[in-house]
């Protein structure tokens, strides 16, 4: 890895532990460019692709964005999703996730990554609002 790009990926990664929601990946450019004007989409995919090999960042497929991951969990996460205010909290579960390999694997699945996201309301959301 060059010099250059663990600079990127340093800054990738701060960017996301600064935002407490979900970037996507133009929104990163677009929080980058302010420093680094010259940077390019690619560039931003290639240092979320070595963090996340890394897992040092989870990717949310549900919405397509990333976060800086909290937790030593090599890439293997619980991630609850606010769907009013894009709040992401990171839990780990060991014995949850170790089950859901051990389902996996009775089936002659070999697990690679477990990230489960939970979509729903946060505490500060819901504070006064009416829920069915």
């Amino acid at each position: 890895m060059s010099i250059r790009g663990k600079k990127t990926q340093a800054a990738v990664l701060a960017a996301l532990r600064a935002h407490k929601g979900a970037l996507s990946a133009y929104d990163l450019l677009a929080e980058l460019r302010r420093t680094q004007p010259t940077i390019s989409a690619p560039t931003i995919y290639r240092a979320l692709a070595a963090l996340g090999e890394m897992g040092a960042v989870h990717r949310l497929d549900s919405v397509n964005a990333f976060i800086a991951a909290k937790g030593a969990g090599e890439g293997h996460a619980i991630l609850s999703i606010c769907d009013d205010c894009g709040m992401v909290e990171e839990s780990a579960a060991p014995r949850l996730l170790a089950e859901l390999s051990t389902v996996a694997e009775q089936s002659g699945f070999a697990t690679l990554r477990k990230v489960i996201e939970i979509h729903g309301v946060c505490a500060s959301c819901d504070e006064g609002s009416v829920r069915a």
